[in-house]
């Protein structure tokens, strides 16, 4: 059975002893120039201590970071450097990390998945539509944790974005969804929601209206809009778990 202790955070006391413990595994003979060398690299140490006392876990995360930053260079031309990026806290069955990077707007990545495989959308101006009007804006980069499923999240069909918002569950983003997309096409080949729509819940249109995506309209990935009342047992939210 697993220890009551297992889930509690560090104390003031074990975080003194650490410390301490940090603090004394300095070298007393350490060089001038070794010591000026990692004070000018604090990120790189304290990367080096995490990822002895996290183990798998820092690595595991450092990986998905890299591998955010290779499909940003492959697909939009640009090498970002996301080592600074907050990372929420990691939720059971939350195991697919969506990296958004600083300025990317709807329309962009839309152009993108456009340009790999058949798309269309209601409406023609995506950055217009919900500029101003999402739970997380761009203004820098920032992580997302969502379920690892194909379809839309089976525990939030015939739930409304209204009835989302009343029980505080945050959903994605219109943003969040294409990066998704085409994040799990260039991973698998394959689509989402083919047999589901996810509800962006996380956006809104000028006049509180709702886009939803999915890829089983006439074979092509296509983005539409809903009513922030609709509900049905194929129009889904996927739950974020963020900051």
């Amino acid at each position: 059975m697993k220890s009551d202790t297992a889930s509690k955070i560090i104390t003031a006391g074990q975080m003194k002893e650490l410390t301490s413990a940090v603090v004394q595994a300095i070298p007393t003979d350490l060089s001038f120039d070794d010591a000026q060398y990692w004070i000018g690299r604090k990120r790189d140490l304290g990367d080096g201590i995490r990822a002895i006392l996290w183990g798998k876990q820092v690595k595991g995360i450092a990986e998905l970071i890299a591998n955010w930053q290779r499909f940003y260079t492959k697909f939009f031309g640009t090498a970002f450097d996301f080592s600074d990026v907050k990372i929420p806290e990691k939720q059971p069955g939350f195991d697919w990390l969506v990296v958004v990077a600083k300025g990317l707007t709807p329309n962009q990545v839309f152009d993108v998945c456009q340009k790999h495989f058949s798309c269309w959308r209601y409406r023609d101006d995506l950055d217009k539509e919900t500029e101003g009007r999402n739970d997380r804006e761009p203004k820098e980069h920032y992580a997302i944790w969502v379920r690892n499923r194909q379809e839309a999240d089976e525990e939030l069909k015939n739930r409304s974005a209204e009835n989302l918002k009343e029980n505080k569950i945050k959903g994605i983003t219109l943003l969040e969804r294409f990066l998704l997309e085409l994040w799990y096409w260039n991973e698998t080949g394959e689509h989402l929601d083919i047999q589901s729509i996810t509800l962006c819940a996380g956006s809104r249109d000028s006049g509180g209206r709702v886009p939803d995506a999915d890829y089983w309209n006439n074979g092509e990935f296509g983005v539409s809009w809903c009513d922030p009342q609709d509900a049905n047992s194929y129009l889904r939210a996927r739950a974020a778990v963020s900051f």
